[in-house]
């Protein structure tokens, strides 16, 4: 009897999926796909989808995310560079139990991560030194995006805010898809690195993010981006504006 033997050699494919699995263990299929095509690799996606269910990366992964916020105001897609920014805050602890905070501040038409500052305690005056800081590298927004925690609400912020002109935008409390860009960045900077990893320091949790946000900002392929990164995309837009 003769018995057809199967040709297939899936070893680039599975060594490439294993690397990429191993560096982003939250990413689902669709992402790590991206990925591969990203580097050039021509494989369809019925034979990288095979092997990664030979490999048991479907597994279901954990899903949690909530937030709060005033008269409602819609989550609408922004079209241009700097004309709305989200800000949120986050918290963690370390081994010890020291807690800590984390400042997260995203462009919303481009969802490039503009500054994660992180400590054990922010100010209002802490988060304007930090907006100044990011308006002096890339101009100033038209409208930020935030919900009602006292920092955002302070008096300094509302003083500050009105003399630049900028506009701070309040979701309704109890309603954080009012703010759903920034809302899901924090899912992912959860996934990626709060819950990933141990800290004993915040030197550490400071380095660990530095180095996602490069990640993210220049290699991460964006869905709702076409699959470009925030930093192609806003070339793209800076590109676009010039030609018109």
């Amino acid at each position: 009897m003769y018995y057809y033997k199967s040709q297939k050699d899936d070893t680039a494919v599975i060594e490439a999926l294993q690397d990429l699995a191993f560096k982003h263990p939250t990413y689902g299929f669709r992402k790590l796909f991206a990925y591969i095509r990203r580097s050039g690799n021509e494989w369809n996606h019925k034979k990288v989808y095979r092997v990664y269910k030979l490999l048991k990366l479907n597994r279901k992964r954990k899903g949690k995310r909530r937030l709060p916020s005033r008269v409602k105001q819609p989550l609408v897609k922004q079209e241009q560079i700097n004309q709305s920014w989200s800000m949120d805050f986050m918290s963690d602890s370390m081994v010890n139990g020291r807690r800590f905070r984390t400042f997260n501040l995203i462009d919303d038409c481009t969802r490039e991560v503009l500054a994660i500052e992180i400590d054990t305690s922010l100010s209002s005056k802490r988060i304007i030194r930090i907006l100044e800081r990011v308006i002096l590298e890339r101009g100033k927004p038209s409208i930020i995006r935030t919900d009602n925690g006292p920092e955002f609400t302070s008096k300094e912020l509302e003083l500050w805010a009105k003399d630049n002109g900028i506009q701070i935008q309040f979701i309704q409390p109890g309603r954080p898809m009012q703010n759903g860009y920034i809302e899901r960045f924090n899912r992912i900077y959860r996934e990626c690195i709060l819950d990933a990893y141990l800290f004993f320091e915040l030197d550490q949790v400071r380095q660990l993010t530095e180095e996602w946000m490069d990640e993210y900002n220049n290699r991460r392929p964006h869905e709702s981006l076409n699959n470009l990164t925030p930093n192609e995309w806003k070339m793209k837009q800076i590109k676009t504006e010039i030609a018109n």
